[in-house]
């Protein structure tokens, strides 16, 4: 009985291993999803303090040479507000969670499965072992 009692440790601590993983994966997607956020998303800036009437800006990514771009060379009140370094520190960062992420839900659920399929054989051996199963008897 002491290998089933270990085997089931093993189970839980792979379950604990691929839950760390999903974790990881999660904020991973949290740090993607802001990224995208930064470059996909139109957005407005204010000229003064309480501004009623903000400036419009454009996507940094979806752009053609608009007020994200081209706002340095007219002084447009845009060209800083989303600067790119910021949005590609957010998705670089996300890249160490999801790599750990990734590996520990892999050996997480490799590990199940491998002692889901041992303990399978286990059971075909000791069914292949009982003497009314064997075809000789």
């Amino acid at each position: 009985m002491r290998s089933r009692e270990y085997d089931l440790d093993f189970r839980d601590r792979a379950s604990r291993t691929r839950a760390w993983g999903i974790g990881l994966l999660s904020l991973a997607a949290l740090l993607w999803a802001w990224g995208f956020l930064l470059l996909l998303t139109p957005y407005e800036v204010d000229r003064k303090p309480d501004d009623r009437h903000p400036e419009e800006c454009e996507s940094r990514l979806f752009t053609d040479l608009g007020t994200a771009n081209e706002g340095v060379y007219r002084h447009d009140w845009c060209e800083n507000e989303r600067d790119w370094p910021e949005a590609l520190a957010v998705l670089g960062l996300s890249l160490p969670p999801t790599a750990a992420g990734v590996t520990l839900f892999t050996i997480g659920t490799v590990s199940r499965r491998m002692s889901a399929h041992s303990e399978a054989m286990r059971e075909l051996d000791k069914l292949a072992a009982t003497p009314e199963a064997s075809p000789e008897a």
